[in-house]
């Protein structure tokens, strides 16, 4: 772990940090109930309908991946809601061969061909294009954690971002891309990531570079995905490269027009949050239009970035986000064509953090979503033909109840189940039970230690917490069980170890050192 220094040295260095893709606003806030009018009266202002152009779902399968029986369930039911495409990051769960196998994912075998290609075929066949996402920059951190790849990072302590100086490092990609282009048959779009490419510039062969006639960090980005998008066009010339946007941001028209860049890729411009500046964000667009990208993206969120760990998704803050874009697209001028939307939802924030919300919980959000990019807004007829959709009773997973009847959507029931067990373990009662009254009255640390307690009120103590971890083991017993139906078994594990064992190792700890002083005082 960084020293708290060296952090906050490195967050002043590179403002980008701060900036990340799920990070832009501060995400714990008080509402009001000021806010609460406001976001009711937001979904029902009108846009006009999102413009024509593909509307796809993001799936991010570097965390989490669903089991392939779950994975087509979820493709069907996309199609259903009238998604176009899939954005497929695959990340360690693509089955590389050869020198790269090294890159497949240790805790869960990664997808097989065969898997990789019935998921396309599947997709297809429900009028669905598949557009793989392969990270070229920044975010391998995937590629570069493996220790015989670690001399082509950028810097030794950023696991995310790739050496451009090394010619090891470019063909390290090509060969990622070879590899995933030819399991996609027929692929014409191919996205190549390049966000968030930090401490760029600080390595020791950057340095060099840069002091040599004035370079900027600008040019040292745009030299590296020009050489990868000029090398992608001449293996593949028919092929349509995406790219993320933020790295472009700062930088001036003519800075890109100049690179050469702009020729070759579209770029997808991200922002997840429901305060998106709709004049800032169309005067990028603008900007990178007059630096001759004429077809760009748009990228919005459904789950996956309110916080690092959020487990149940608000859907009220996504529907949000989306009627900010439809803002955006009804200001852009004509000359301005916008290809599409990903819809993305993210299941790690990088390949080294915590999970966030399970597909499940999170597809009445998706649902919705979609249905105001349709409508415009997010009023009456759009609500109703979620719920409808779905079956649920509400738009908000946290007010779908648990039921033991048919599913009305896949995943569902794990969905009831994860609402139901992460409302318990975030109560006050189990969340703080160390620091009620009676446990910080009658058993202290002090009075551990020393092992002199009162045992009518420690008996009661642990009567309380056997209680709770009685009610909790239940509860996740049955969570286990319906989540190895859709995940693999590593995915519950981490689950339960993030969510559910913070909560009840104080409880079990707290039982067990009352037992220990209880033979030391009662007969």
């Amino acid at each position: 772990m960084f020293a708290t220094l060296l952090v906050v040295s490195l967050w002043h260095s590179q403002a980008k940090l701060i900036d990340c893709r799920h990070c832009v606003i501060p995400v714990s806030h008080p509402v009001s109930g000021s806010d609460l009018v406001s976001a009711v009266q937001r979904s029902r202002m009108t846009s006009p309908p999102w413009p024509k152009g593909k509307k796809l779902v993001h799936l991010d399968l570097k965390g989490a991946p669903p089991k392939v029986e779950y994975l087509h369930k979820l493709i069907e039911l996309f199609s259903n809601l009238g998604i176009d495409g899939l954005l497929m990051e695959y990340e360690d769960m693509f089955p590389y061969e050869g020198e790269l196998k090294l890159l497949q994912d240790t805790a869960q075998p990664a997808y097989s061909r065969e898997e990789v290609l019935s998921m396309q075929e599947f997709a297809k066949s429900k009028g669905m294009e598949v557009i793989p996402l392969v990270q070229t920059f920044g975010h391998m951190e995937f590629v570069l954690k493996h220790r015989p790849l670690w001399s082509l990072r950028e810097v030794a302590s950023c696991v995310g971002t790739l050496n451009p100086h090394k010619e090891e490092a470019v063909r390290l990609v090509m060969e990622m891309l070879k590899q995933v282009v030819d399991l996609h048959p027929g692929l014409n779009t191919l996205h190549i990531g390049a966000d968030e490419v930090y401490m760029l510039g600080e390595g020791e062969e950057s340095k060099v570079w840069l002091a040599s006639n004035e370079r900027t960090v600008e040019q040292l980005f745009l030299n590296h995905v020009t050489k990868v998008a000029k090398a992608i066009k001449q293996q593949w010339p028919h092929m349509t490269i995406i790219m993320w946007d933020d790295m472009m941001r700062g930088m001036s028209a003519n800075t890109l027009k100049d690179s050469g860049l702009a020729e070759l890729v579209q770029p997808m411009l991200w922002d997840y949050t429901p305060y998106l500046d709709v004049d800032k964000t169309v005067s990028l667009l603008e900007k990178y239009h007059s630096a001759s990208m004429s077809e760009v993206w748009a990228a919005s969120s459904f789950k996956g970035s309110t916080s690092v760990y959020t487990c149940v998704p608000s859907t009220q803050r996504h529907v949000d986000n989306h009627l900010q874009w439809l803002k955006v697209a009804a200001s852009l001028s004509a000359a301005i064509n916008l290809k599409g939307i990903a819809i993305t939802g993210w299941q790690r924030y990088d390949h080294l953090s915590v999970l966030c919300e399970l597909m499940p919980v999170s597809l009445p959000s998706l649902a919705a979503c979609l249905q105001t990019l349709l409508h415009g807004q997010f009023g009456a007829e759009a609500q109703s033909k979620v719920m409808e959709g779905l079956g649920v009773s509400s738009v908000e997973v946290e007010a779908i109840e648990r039921t033991s009847g048919v599913e009305s959507f896949p995943g569902r029931k794990l969905a009831g189940l994860i609402v139901e067990l992460n409302s318990l373990l975030s109560s006050e009662d189990l969340r703080f039970f160390e620091n009620s009254m009676f446990v910080r009255g009658w058993f202290s640390p002090y009075q551990r230690q020393r092992k002199m307690v009162t045992p009518l009120i420690t008996m009661q103590i642990h009567n309380q917490a056997s209680t709770y971890l009685a009610m909790l083991q239940q509860k996740v017993e049955t969570l286990k069980e319906e989540m190895a139906q859709l995940y693999p078994e590593s995915t519950v594990q981490e689950w339960i170890e993030e969510h559910v064992s913070p909560v009840m190792t104080p409880l079990q700890k707290i039982t067990e050192e009352i037992r220990a002083c209880l033979k030391e005082i009662v007969p």
